[in-house]
């Protein structure tokens, strides 16, 4: 996805948060802001991808704070969150098990992002009235059909907490008798998942573990490892959650593949490219 006007913005505020959990030095803050103002002013133009610079200035916050985890502490918000509420969602389930629903719960998932909305958003309150939202765009029953057909999944993990609802999608994608792989991210970017927080929730039970090989926001063509393009290219069907891998895979070249995104459209500029509004659900086919 190329960046909309209100991106820059939004990268700001992106790193003035980042900023505040990966220092106390004012300093510090001040001259990454600097750096940070630059990179913006050098490479936001229209045409520029926006995961990109997402990328490199969280990667610079890292590297200039020495800090290799700012979101740590909001990582473990989101498990405990997600945990918390887990038994709800699955009496959801219950009542409706069809595939849809699960889709649903897996985007509901998707609100446990501290990145996009800010620190200071009642998270729990979002999640559960996404599960009773109708999905705005709905193209689950293309999906069904393609995991009737399918023998390989990769699935493209998003956030921390939010692979707590994602392991329920994947323990109904067994009745499909595909084999699933979910790619996380190699080290820590955002409150993305990486593959120590799967392990921690026993995500290898249901599915075979991976990584981009890289850091980057979503997945970037040039970053990520030949190993995980090989396995994206030789898969089957796709099934990529959040806002980053959407922004990413609209940069790349899917060769027909069938692909599918699974978000909540949190921010305008995503809402207004997939047609809906902030805040709707979709299953959308690239």
């Amino acid at each position: 996805m190329k960046v909309h006007y209100e991106c820059a913005p939004c990268f700001l505020r992106q790193a003035r948060e980042a900023l505040d959990l990966a220092t106390d030095d004012e300093e510090l803050k001040l001259k990454i802001t600097s750096q940070i103002i630059d990179l913006i002013s050098q490479r936001f133009h229209p045409g520029a991808p926006a995961n990109e610079i997402g990328t490199d200035m969280h990667r610079t916050i890292k590297k200039e704070t020495d800090n290799p985890d700012p979101y740590h502490r909001e990582r473990k918000i989101s498990n405990e969150i997600a945990l918390k509420f887990l038994p709800e969602v699955k009496k959801l389930l219950k009542e409706d098990s069809s595939l849809k629903s699960y889709l649903k719960a897996a985007i509901a998932g998707n609100l446990l992002d501290f990145a996009a909305l800010g620190l200071d958003v009642d998270m729990e309150a979002l999640v559960l009235s996404a599960m009773h939202q109708e999905l705005k765009i709905d193209h689950s029953s293309q999906l069904e059909e393609e995991l009737k057909k399918a023998q390989n999944v990769l699935y493209l993990a998003d956030n921390v907490g939010e692979i707590v609802f994602d392991r329920l999608l994947l323990e109904k994608l067994e009745e499909y008798l595909v084999k699933v792989t979910v790619a996380l991210k190699k080290k820590p970017i955002l409150n993305d998942a990486c593959l120590e927080d799967a392990l921690e929730i026993g995500l290898d039970e249901v599915a075979d573990l991976t990584t981009t090989g890289t850091d980057s926001v979503g997945v970037i063509y040039k970053d990520v490892s030949l190993e995980f393009l090989e396995l994206f290219y030789h898969s089957d069907l796709i099934i990529a959650k959040g806002l980053g891998n959407y922004e990413g895979l609209t940069e790349m070249d899917l060769k027909n593949k069938p692909v599918f995104c699974l978000f909540n459209a949190k921010c305008p500029p995503i809402a207004r490219e997939v047609g809906v509004e902030v805040g709707d659900s979709v299953v959308l086919k690239l």
